[in-house]
């Protein structure tokens, strides 16, 4: 496992496998949005292209290896990726996935509940009166206590597609779960990107994982063993890890045997590649979902966390 400031040394090292302005130039949005050296026209993003082909061309100029094309680029991917993870159409709304819906006695600040409170109010008016407080109901949202270890698979290629999805997935996992979760990014090592107990804000996070490449062969066990040991200091009753990768473990242990170790493990897999990933889900009592492409993956952690 890599944590502390090896973690930055990692990342560092990471940061010089980037793209150049040549390859980049490949894709007529890319051209659109740095028609020239040193310059980034923010408004370009704005254009009729798809989604995902925008966001996906923002994060691989995030990786570019022009300095300043880089800086400015890493600084808006953060905050888009955020926000869209945020977003109806990138997923609920805040509290959704993580809260129920409860009613109590009603309290200042909180909405009242029209239903319960009535026959108070109606009493209340008749006799040209304040209605008692201590008769009325209220509603409030009651928070599920749920601890996440997210695991993002780097191994093979970390092309567009797949650096936008551990973003997403990243953010998605920050709004859902406040600062009790860890990002583990993982290959035939383990990067402990964001620590179970530490605070970072999402957009940090994000920026981290905008500079993995992918490499080396794939320990799933070792990934698990990794969000075990994260998850251990966490305060929540509930302890969910979730993996963003197709599950086919080339090195190291038994990963079923891993994540039978845990209490709840799900997957996240690419549409048409799922049968080793279910298997695994289905060892760690969880639930394996289909990914048609990285803009699924906001709505499907919502799904997972309820």
């Amino acid at each position: 496992m890599i944590a502390g400031t090896e973690v930055r040394r990692v990342l560092a090292e990471e940061r010089r496998h980037t793209f150049t302005r040549e390859q980049l130039a490949r894709r007529p949005l890319f051209r659109a949005l740095s028609p020239e050296p040193g310059h980034f026209r923010e408004a370009a993003l704005h254009s009729p292209a798809p989604v995902q082909e925008t966001l996906e061309v923002l994060v691989d100029a995030a990786r570019a290896a022009e300095p300043d094309l880089r800086r400015l680029a890493r600084r808006l991917a953060g905050r888009v990726v955020v926000r869209f993870a945020r977003s109806p159409s990138g997923g609920s709304g805040q509290g959704t996935g993580i809260g129920t819906l409860r009613r109590t006695a009603w309290g200042p600040g909180m909405d009242l509940d029209l239903d319960a409170s009535m026959e108070t109010l109606i009493e209340a008016r008749a006799a040209g009166a304040a209605p008692a407080e201590d008769a009325l109901r209220g509603v409030a949202w009651a928070r599920r206590s749920t601890a996440v270890s997210l695991l993002v698979d780097r191994s093979g290629s970390m092309g567009g597609a797949r650096v936008l999805a551990a973003a997403l997935a990243a953010a998605a996992v920050a709004q859902r779960a406040g600062d009790d979760y860890s990002v583990i990014a993982f290959a035939d090592d383990a990067v402990v990107v964001k620590p179970q107990d530490e605070p970072r804000p999402a957009e940090a996070v994000v920026d981290d994982l905008l500079a993995l490449v992918g490499y080396g062969m794939t320990d799933i066990a070792l990934a698990l063993r990794t969000a075990r040991a994260e998850l251990a200091r966490a305060t929540a009753r509930r302890l969910v890890a979730i993996l963003l990768s197709d599950c086919h473990s080339t090195n190291g242990d038994d990963p079923l045997v891993e994540a039978a170790r845990l209490d709840e493990v799900h997957v996240l897999a690419p549409a048409g590649d799922t049968e080793d990933a279910a298997r695994l889900a289905r060892a760690g009592s969880g639930r394996c979902v289909a990914l048609a492409g990285p803009l699924d993956v906001p709505a499907a952690l919502s799904a997972l966390m309820q």
